[in-house]
């Protein structure tokens, strides 16, 4: 993500991009795999790691273009570890040919075990992307207050695999979200159109943590620049509270844009569902979030904490010290 001086989005965004010298283009770059899913059910996992870093690279405003990989999997002379291997293959096989964008190369990593047991299985996948043009550049975090939020894609009451169930209660159990390669595929040429044509101020895909994640995310990203959000969720009242908030379902991203209506309708022209969820604020706000009848706050500053300085609050523990929540650590 870093070259000489070429970088226009570094570490903390979807996807790095980097300028190529001489030309109004960039590549972008992301790695991306959820090893989770992979261990839950290899071939969904293989195909989310592909259609989240293509989903990742898309919301800058490239199109994504190849892969290259790096296979981590426990003894391959086991049984459960080979079909992981060849089913998280195939799912990714499946996916780089929906979205067309074939294997460049890789390297297969196996024997990664202790007497224990295996790492996660999990098929790194890095994926490049080409941006026609640097000014329509796009971050993740929320620009402009009085911009409208609109999500693209659906919510679903899926819950298995997720962080919420391994935080929150320690299970990694359950089904994985499932990935409809034909609805990526439409997400993707939506933010690809949307923000080439310069109707997006930023865009963020749902991934780990859900909806609830993502939302914090676009506020306070960049925490120079924060922005809060009042959003309403209500559309999905049938949906668990649970599932809605922190349910991974795949397909999604969040945008904001002073051009609700044009966005909207380049994404009926593509069969990508959309909705308009709620309105940035200004930098004073909280992010708010209504759903199921109940309206729940969170400050900026708290959720900035958790984002920016857990990892420095534990690496500062004395070594031995147990492990705190995030949110208190980070004060």
């Amino acid at each position: 993500s870093t070259v000489r001086t070429n970088t226009l989005i570094g570490p903390g965004g979807d996807a790095a991009l980097v300028r190529l010298r001489g030309t109004r283009k960039a590549l972008a770059v992301k790695t991306d795999c959820n090893g989770r899913y992979v261990y839950l059910e290899p071939r969904t996992g293989g195909r989310q790691a592909v259609a989240e870093s293509a989903r990742n690279v898309a919301c800058t405003g490239a199109r994504p273009k190849a892969i290259t990989n790096c296979l981590n999997f426990g003894n391959p002379k086991k049984p459960e570890v080979f079909w992981q291997f060849k089913e998280a293959v195939a799912g990714m096989g499946e996916a780089c040919e929906a979205l067309e964008t074939p294997v460049t190369g890789g390297n297969v990593s196996f024997y990664n075990e202790s007497p224990v047991s295996a790492v996660y299985p999990t098929p790194t996948v890095g994926m490049v992307g080409l941006l026609d043009d640097v000014t329509k550049a796009t971050r993740s975090n929320f620009a402009v207050p009085g911009d409208t939020i609109v999500l693209l894609g659906d919510n679903t009451d899926e819950l298995g695999g997720s962080e919420y169930l391994q935080r929150i209660h320690g299970v990694v159990a359950g089904r994985p979200p499932q990935v409809d390669l034909a609805r990526e595929k439409a997400l993707i040429d939506t933010l690809v159109e949307a923000i080439g044509k310069g109707y997006v101020r930023s865009a963020h895909d749902c991934a780990d943590g859900g909806l609830a994640v993502a939302l914090a995310e676009c506020c306070v990203m960049r925490r120079e620049a924060m922005l809060g959000a009042d959003v309403d969720l209500s559309p999905w009242d049938a949906l668990p509270l649970r599932a809605l908030l922190f349910g991974e379902a795949q397909g999604r991203a969040v945008l904001s844009t002073a051009s609700e209506e044009a966005v909207l309708r380049i994404a009926r022209t593509h069969g990508c569902p959309a909705r308009i969820i709620g309105t940035v604020r200004r930098a004073e706000s909280d992010l708010t979030i209504t759903a199921r009848g109940s309206t729940f706050t969170a400050p900026l500053a708290r959720l900035a904490a958790a984002f920016h300085d857990t990892i420095p609050a534990i690496m500062a523990q004395p070594v031995g010290a147990g492990a705190t929540d995030p949110a208190t650590v980070a004060g």
